[in-house]
């Protein structure tokens, strides 16, 4: 698969929708995951991320314009144990507490579809980091509906094991803008991935459109310590 360079890939694509990245650093010592989300409402465009505990969340940012909390407030990240689950709705509860059951990430997920926002049909994308002995593997999920028909619910789980240093995948909620909005195709892009998680935080906001960017979250995991380093980035200030 040829590597693409995620800031012109999110610089040609004004609406990419909702985003997830995991990969190695370049320097082989963080595991690394990056989440953002986009809107064209104004219930969409009214979020936060917030720090929850060793996750983040979802919160209006002015309670008073909320219309819908359905779909697009949630917990994105939870951490349990050695696992980081990274999802774009509220699935990231569904894969904690089944896999706190001894399901598997896949197995998790087959008890979910995509949302129920006809006639988008918005697909579920999911992801988990299982970080241990000093390194780390992962997984990606994507759950859509049949070219736009909600009869039909298509799975697909994307699993890397001993991740290249450099490089991570990169999967996102749709092809581009449109009515209804067309969902992802294909397998999880490969990018690179730097050492620097300032200098991620930054390139990754600066290459989504001003328009429709609302929140980015960028975490960096020791594989030596377990320390984490986060960031939060929200369009919508606090």
């Amino acid at each position: 698969m040829k590597k693409i360079d995620i800031y012109e890939e999110l610089k040609q694509n004004a609406y990419p929708g909702r985003g997830i990245v995991i990969g190695k650093s370049a320097d082989g010592k963080s595991a690394v995951t990056a989440y953002f989300i986009m809107g064209r409402s104004v219930n969409s465009r009214n979020r936060v991320f917030v720090e929850d505990g060793d996750g983040i969340r979802t919160q209006a940012h002015d309670p008073s314009k909320l219309s819908d909390p359905h779909l697009i407030i949630y917990a994105p990240v939870r951490v349990l144990g050695n696992k980081t689950i990274v999802t774009n709705g509220d699935q990231t509860d569904t894969i904690y507490e089944l896999m706190d059951q001894q399901m598997t990430f896949e197995q998790s997920l087959r008890t979910r579809e995509f949302e129920d926002d006809a006639p988008n049909y918005t697909p579920r994308i999911s992801g988990i980091i299982k970080a241990e002995d000093g390194g780390f593997h992962y997984a990606m999920s994507i759950l859509k509906s049949a070219n736009g028909n909600p009869d039909s619910c298509q799975r697909y789980t994307f699993s890397y094991k001993n991740p290249v240093s450099g490089e991570g995948h990169f999967i996102h909620t749709y092809m581009g803008d449109g009515n209804p909005l067309p969902s992802f195709e294909g397998e999880p892009k490969l990018i690179g991935i730097p050492n620097n998680i300032d200098e991620f935080t930054d390139s990754l906001w600066n290459a989504l459109n001003e328009d429709n960017k609302v929140s980015l979250f960028v975490r960096f995991i020791d594989l030596e310590t377990g320390k984490v380093k986060s960031r939060i980035v929200n369009k919508n200030v606090l």
